[in-house]
């Protein structure tokens, strides 16, 4: 795949369509709003399908997998109020658009992806862009519990439930963002861990993610 790495005048206003589009369907954090201004999402496509890049959808990228809806990326982005040096886990690299957003929001990334070659890919691309997260690769569904625990950590792709392994890794306080339901539309759910074995748990909208694939999901 020919991948170039040009930023120009047309890619920026083009951007800051997008985040005055993801204004008009309710996206009100100005962090996140910043940070999709910034990160330039054509860098993750193919020369070929730049004049994808920008439209408010999702894209094939190869390996079964897409990059997220941009509304999607700034929806999950605003639920997990990332505050400035939070340890922020990342389940399903994917592309990595999510993860730079994650660390132009200030985070400590950790992202895990199982798929080798995403993950070959994120780990030269990102460092070229400028952005440092810890990667890994393997299996998200179990979390990476020798890392825990996290302030936040945001799921990338639609699980049959909740793993408690990834509920465990969390601090108290802490906050879990994931896509649940069936391989066809999950809903949006959140969970604060406010005690030992307390969590308060919240449902949203509806979405479409790739599924969760490990031993704790599908």
């Amino acid at each position: 795949m020919a991948y170039k790495f040009i930023d120009n005048y047309r890619e920026k206003g083009a951007r800051k369509k997008l985040v005055k589009h993801l204004e008009s369907r309710g996206i009100q954090d100005k962090r996140v709003l910043e940070a999709i201004g910034k990160v330039p999402r054509h860098f993750f496509f193919d020369e070929t399908f730049w004049n994808q890049a920008y439209k408010d959808i999702a894209f094939p990228i190869g390996d079964g997998q897409t990059i997220s809806q941009p509304y999607t990326v700034a929806y999950q982005s605003e639920l997990l109020h990332v505050k400035e040096g939070d340890k922020v886990l990342e389940i399903g690299t994917g592309s990595g658009y999510q993860t730079c957003i994650l660390l132009e929001l200030g985070a400590d990334v950790y992202t895990i992806e199982r798929q080798k070659n995403l993950y070959e890919r994120a780990i030269q691309v990102l460092p070229y862009m400028g952005y440092r997260p810890k990667f890994f690769l393997g299996d998200g569904s179990k979390g990476i519990p020798e890392h825990a625990p996290y302030d936040k950590i945001i799921v990338t792709a639609g699980a049959p439930f909740v793993p408690d392994v990834m509920l465990r890794q969390l601090k108290l306080g802490g906050l879990l963002v994931i896509p649940v339901g069936d391989e066809k539309s999950q809903k949006m759910v959140t969970i604060l861990r406010v005690g030992e074995n307390e969590f308060e748990r919240i449902e949203l909208d509806t979405f479409r993610f790739v599924p969760l694939v490990g031993d704790k999901a599908w």
